[in-house]
């Protein structure tokens, strides 16, 4: 029958077995995509990684919505299987990365009809890599959009988002298709430069090291060798020119001190070796820009003042009047040709980057900024040209210049730029200030081995090593996460969590770094230093948040797409308009200023509109509030993980609390012991501890601790091995401890695993669950054995806030995995309503969907693993900064402190910043929709007023700086004022 099978299978597809070949599944698609020549090896190594993404697919009603989404993805090259699943709203997509990606495959779902999530892709090897480029050159929303296009179209990229307002890109690609040095090509190849600022390989550190000394490359190979031979060093990479050596290394295995050790014990210690001086930053670049951008401005000055009085003010002087009024050639005067000789290196040397920005648009077929000014100060300039040479050749032309337009023009638009970049560079503050925690040097202890100190030394902080034991004195920072071996203080740690008071640390507590000691002497063990540090983590997840797209920037970049092609348009016809009026004699000559014809007072017009026009602050509305909130949020211990969060808190009006360590401290006590059965107490805890000991649920590091008070002469007591261990997810452990099987957990995993709970053992339990406690029960060789009261307080202020929360029109519900009893007590004590009990880690996530599906806009507040689900299938997860690193993964807002109030400060400082997004939109378009008529010259028949090109292209530059300086404003931001009379107040369990 299988051999049957296998024939029939075969005929159906004979020359299809073994590795499948990326093609759709639809012969008459073509294999690759149109105009892609690839031979067999490359096919091959190509096909060698997949990827299996996997999208929430909502508005499926019935098989045939699924049979379209399956059949649309389907056809797209590069698919090698696609199932829908229409109960669960999924489709499971495996596909190639060198011929699509999982934004091609959501597009596609999404212009069948349906909207589309990634939740989350799989690979069999490491195929994912991320790296972070610095771009110069954009000057708008449409410059982005170029870019990020040019990348979403290489073979490889999953992902690019391009930040106008910050001047970078996070590219994921896949490293087995894609270089980094082809990302910055492709780059460069759409008109922008390019660098390099890191590839983000999370699980290494780099470091990069000058060596003065060596001279040759002989030298640097032998250097090289050396540092190879240690253990842990993965990557290397030498640049002769500036003697400087890259390397990737393990930091468990190795650090900077071994390899400038190394460095100098080669070669005689003819080599020495420090930090390689960065100057690379965001806050050096961003300087570099500020000095250009003004020292273009004074240059501009310098030639279009004396233009601006040329034209504007000494032709109102008598004498000075007559002067420039000589006549040279025919009728070309003194005046004219000075203003030709100042404009001239405004308009081709100071103005040249407007050049070549509409250059490299124009070649890749956009159209931006740089394209509007080029025209319209050469419409200026060259006409003004025209008008002198033709006065030359003439006897008896009047001319008439524009040439202090087009000078102006540019001056004030680089007024305008460099206001715009100094603001710009305020929004990224955030960041910059913690970079600067980070203390410069630090202490290094060296110990004997009975842990006295031999010898203390300052060094670099960078070149601290994992291990390394630091020495902490009153008033200086903490250069690295670790513990205290030594000492006993009070740490500040405002600047990272955002806890006001300082915190008590002794010995075995651990420490943040960038965090301040305040009054004792500590001694700290090195754990995460680097890149794996808290504030280097924090720092690269405030950079992704202000680098990823609000989905209301959708918005700009629809406009942008057409939006300069609109305004030259626009601007051909004003003039055209005027031009023909002015022929007809349809308005009346008195019109015309005296200075000009109707073929001047039309060009005019037509410059103005095209220089008014500003599509930058429609670019800069959004990112740069992100920015500034992302930043605000930081600095109050709310990290929000991008625009897309902000966007969905600002909406949320129902909130699903999870119940320990959320409504609760989160630090349960053991408050009773019930002993069902004759047994020793001690012997009781040690079976419960071995098991319980390898679970991180706040539980069971409860009875762990409880179980230790039995143990009181040993501090660190050793329980017996706990073999074929299981975590129950929602319900408890099991494990063979001494031959003997060990169930701790709830009544449901009792009633899951057929074990009796007699009538007094029930009765117990619900004496538990009313006193709000939570009742964990322990059987052994399946009998039940014991029942232990935990007790978990409620965080201060937990009512407060559930109270500040309705009066914001928002529901609370309680989701937790604990009995009935003890969360219905917890639920009434703050003030909710509604409750869910004894709920696994997928039932929180279904009734997170169910709550979705009734047209609510959900947010979950979790600590746990079990949390984790219903944190990515809410619309915004929040953790609680105390909780898991899966926890913290999973979440769309990360609270730093374990206080409930920051709660409201997210959903605030969301709303407050999207009232500042819509406000910028509202005066970005107000400004063009108003602006553009008004150059235009509709008020011109009524008033007589008209917007002189300078004074547009002025009011241009102006409306991109308001934009910003508005987003600067939400750095004013204050929380709520009723919260500070709640009086809410962190819990520090010691």
């Amino acid at each position: 029958m299988a051999a049957a099978k296998f024939i029939s299978l075969a005929c159906i597809r004979p020359n299809e077995s073994g590795n499948l070949s990326p093609r759709p599944h639809y012969p008459s698609m073509p294999k690759y995509p149109k105009g892609v020549a690839v031979s067999s090896d490359e096919e091959k190594f190509m096909r060698g990684s997949e990827f299996t993404a996997i999208f929430s697919v909502t508005g499926m009603t019935c098989s045939a919505c699924a049979g379209s989404v399956e059949k649309a993805v389907k056809r797209l090259p590069g698919i090698k299987e696609a199932a829908v699943d229409v109960l669960n709203n999924r489709a499971q997509v495996v596909f190639y990365p060198a011929f699509v990606n999982e934004e091609t495959i959501r597009e596609t779902i999404e212009d069948v009809g349906f909207e589309a999530t990634l939740l989350q892709e799989e690979t069999s090897e490491k195929t994912s890599q991320v790296c972070r480029i610095r771009i110069k050159g954009m000057t708008c929303t449409s410059c982005s959009t170029t870019v990020e296009s040019a990348l979403q179209s290489l073979p490889g990229v999953q992902r690019a988002q391009v930040a106008l307002a910050t001047e970078e890109a996070e590219i994921r690609y896949n490293p087995n298709i894609l270089t980094s040095t082809q990302i910055l090509e492709a780059v460069e190849d759409s008109g922008f430069e390019a660098t390099l600022i890191s590839t983000g390989e999370e699980d290494r550190c780099k470091i990069h090291l000058q060596v003065d000394g060596v001279r040759t490359e002989s030298s640097m190979r032998i250097i090289g060798d050396s540092l190879q031979a240690l253990p842990g060093v993965q990557d290397m990479d030498f640049d002769l020119e500036l003697n400087k050596v890259s390397l990737s290394y393990q930091p468990d295995l190795t650090g900077p001190r071994n390899f400038i050790e190394v460095i100098e014990s080669t070669g005689s210690g003819r080599y020495k070796a420090k930090i390689f001086p960065e100057g690379t930053s965001r806050g050096s670049h961003r300087g570099e820009e500020i000095k250009k951008y003004y020292k273009s401005f004074l240059w501009s000055l310098v030639f279009t003042i004396p233009v601006f009085l040329l034209s504007m003010v000494f032709m109102y002087i008598p004498g000075i009047k007559h002067g420039l009024e000589t006549k040279i050639v025919n009728m070309l005067n003194i005046g004219e040709v000075l203003r030709w000789i100042l404009s001239t290196p405004v308009q081709f040397i100071i103005g040249r980057r407007f050049y070549v920005g509409a250059y490299k648009a124009l070649r890749h077929g956009s159209a931006n900024m740089d394209v509007l000014i080029a025209l319209g100060t050469n419409a200026a300039y060259f006409y003004s040209v025209y008008s002198v040479l033709r006065a030359a050749t003439s006897p008896n032309f009047e001319s008439t210049d524009f040439f202090e337009t087009s000078s102006m023009l540019i001056s004030f638009i680089l007024l305008g730029k460099y206001l715009e970049v100094l603001a710009k560079g305020k929004t990224s503050d955030a960041i910059e200030k913690l970079m600067d925690l980070a203390p410069e040097t630090a202490t290094l202890l060296t110990l004997d081995g009975e842990g006295n100190v031999l010898h203390e030394e300052e060094i670099d902080s960078r070149l601290i090593q994992k291990n390394d034991v630091m020495k902490i004195i009153p008033g200086a920072k903490l250069p690295c996460d670790g513990f205290v071996m030594w000492g006993q203080s009070h740490v500040n740690e405002s600047m990272i969590t955002g806890e006001s008071r300082p915190v008590g640390k002794r010995k075995g507590d651990l420490v943040i770094g960038g965090t301040v000691n305040t009054n004792g002497v500590l001694h700290i063990k090195a754990k995460k230093v680097g890149s794996e540090s808290a504030l280097a983590q924090i720092v690269r997840l405030v950079e992704s948040a202000q680098m990823a797209k609000a989905p209301v920037q959708k918005l700009a970049d629809r406009i942008s797409k057409f939006f300069v092609p609109l305004v030259i348009f626009l601007s051909f016809s004003t003039w055209l308009a005027w031009f023909l009026a002015g022929k007809l004699n349809r308005y009346p000559t008195s019109w015309i200023p005296s200075s000009m014809d109707s073929f001047q007072l039309a060009l005019q017009f037509g410059i103005s509109v095209m220089v008014i026009a500003c599509p930058c602050a429609l670019g800069l509305a959004t990112p740069t509030a992100v920015m500034v909130g992302t930043g605000v949020g930081a600095s109050q211990g709310v990290l929000i993980k991008g625009g897309h969060a902000l966007e969905s808190a600002h909406k949320v009006n129902c909130i699903v609390f999870d119940k320990t360590g959320t409504l609760t401290v989160g630090k349960p006590v053991v408050v009773n012991t019930r002993l069902l059965k004759n047994m020793v107490l001690t012997d009781f805890f040690e079976l419960v501890a071995a098991a319980e000991v390898n679970s991180e649920h706040p539980l069971a590091k409860a009875v762990v601790e409880h179980a230790k008070k039995f143990r009181q002469d040993e501090e660190n007591p050793v329980w017996p091995e706990a073999k074929e261990f299981e975590s129950i997810t929602g319900h408890g452990v099991k494990a063979l401890v001494r031959n003997r099987e060990v169930l701790v957990g709830n009544k449901s995993l009792m009633v899951d695993r057929d074990i009796n709970i007699s009538l007094d053992a029930e009765e117990i339990l619900a004496e538990t669950e009313g006193l709000a406690q939570t009742g964990i029960l322990v059987s052994i060789d399946k009998e039940l054995v014991g029942i232990l009261a935990i007790s978990d307080p409620l965080k201060p202020g937990a009512k407060e806030v559930i109270s500040f929360l309705k009066t914001m029109k928002i529901r609370s519900i309680v989701v937790t995995g604990d009995n009935w009893g003890t969360a219905n007590s917890i639920a009434k004590e703050v003030g909710i309503d509604t409750v869910i009990a004894e709920a696994k880690p997928e039932h929180k996530a279904e009734k997170v969907k169910e709550l979705q599906a009734a047209g609510n806009i959900v947010a979950m507040v979790g600590d746990g693993i079990n949390d984790s689900p219903a944190l990515v299938a809410a619309d915004v997860g929040m953790a609680i900064g105390a909780g898991t690193d899966i926890a913290v993964e999973a979440a769309d807002i990360v609270l730093m402190k374990s206080n409930l109030e920051d709660v409201i400060t997210a959903i605030d400082l969301s709303r407050k910043t999207f009232f500042r997004i819509r406000l910028n939109y509202i005066w970005a378009l107000g400004y063009n929709i108003m602006g553009i008529p008004i150059a235009a010259g509709v008020l011109f028949p009524g008033t007589g007023f008209r917007l002189p090109p300078w004074i547009a292209g002025a009011a241009m530059a102006a409306s991109s700086v308001s934009v910003v300086c508005s987003s600067l404003l939400l750095k004013n931001y204050k929380r709520p004022k009723q919260m500070d009379t709640l009086a809410i107040r962190g819990i520090t369990v010691e």
